[in-house]
């Protein structure tokens, strides 16, 4: 009988036939629509990440005017959306004082007074402009809250970014490597998360927010994430603990599922697709920084307070 079985032809053993069957299904969701975009994106991503790169090398005052070209972008697509759920928030005010933000960072040493009297002057100057030209109820109660936000979601993680990179320009500081750490764990999880969840999801993760994603795209995320953390994190600290590396990556996984999320919700409010097209086959500068917004928060305060580097 054992001899009648090994004589079978491979490709008619039932588990053969089974693991053949899964991997057509799985290399079948590999569209035509779904290469041509994949392609489109790879030729940005050539053109983007070296771009990023040059800036993180320099640091200083080229991160800042990166950050402020980002900032502008962002508040012009911010902007946009709001006025499409009929909302208009002062965005002259919340780029001015975004500005605000992102120069107190350039000075470690002011850069808590420097936000104090920004946050102050961005409550209070707007609900005082709102009360002079809007004197009517309608939305202005929305729309100085929206002030508000548009500044603390874009500037305030931007700031911390440039805190976390400082002035000194070149890749022999390790204020360059933790932003290496900071970007590439980010990259990693993106696209981690982009194939994993394509070819193997199942479980979607929020269907009303964001469809396309799924559970199986944040664990795939998740661990080329860990990966880059540890690979990135021995030039600049060989003797951080394991568990730091490893705690490190899942929350620079979770954070950048967040960021993501979050840019959802706005989109699906906004009942727009991409926040704009300013990155051909990425969407708009939204689409592009909403993962590394949240990220850059827990990758400062993880290395300054936790791992106590400054």
């Amino acid at each position: 009988m054992r001899d009648e079985a090994w004589r079978i032809p491979l490709r008619e053993r039932p588990w053969y036939q089974r693991a053949t069957a899964w991997v057509r299904a799985v290399v079948g969701r590999a569209t035509p629509d779904w290469v041509r975009s994949l392609s489109i994106r790879v030729v940005t991503a050539f053109i983007a990440i070296p771009s990023v790169l040059a800036v993180l090398w320099f640091g200083g005052w080229v991160a800042f005017g990166a950050a402020v070209l980002i900032l502008a972008g962002g508040m012009v697509e911010l902007h946009k959306m709001m006025a499409k759920m009929g909302y208009h928030p002062l965005g002259w005010l919340s780029f001015f004082a975004g500005i605000a933000l992102l120069v107190g960072a350039m000075f470690p040493s002011a850069h808590d007074a420097a936000y104090e009297v920004t946050i102050s002057v961005l409550v209070l100057g707007s609900l005082s402009w709102l009360l002079v030209r809007r004197p009517r109820l309608g939305t202005a109660l929305v729309d100085w809250a929206l002030t508000l936000v548009m500044t603390l979601y874009l500037a305030w993680p931007l700031s911390y970014l440039l805190l976390l990179r400082g002035m000194t320009p070149g890749a022999g500081t390790p204020h360059f490597w933790w932003l290496l750490v900071l970007f590439f764990g980010e990259w990693a999880f993106d696209s981690a998360a982009f194939f994993t969840g394509r070819f193997f999801g199942k479980h979607l993760l929020a269907p009303t927010t964001s469809p396309n994603k799924t559970w199986e795209g944040v664990v795939g995320g998740t661990l080329l994430t860990i990966a880059a953390v540890y690979v990135f994190t021995r030039p600049i600290a060989p003797a951080v603990a394991w568990y730091h590396v490893l705690v490190l990556g899942v929350l620079v996984s979770f954070a950048a599922m967040l960021g993501d999320l979050a840019e959802s919700f706005i989109k699906r409010q906004a009942d727009v697709k991409d926040s704009g097209t300013f990155f051909r086959g990425h969407g708009g500068v939204l689409d592009r920084i909403d993962s590394l917004l949240f990220v850059c928060v827990v990758v400062y305060f993880y290395t300054t307070l936790v791992l106590h580097f400054a």
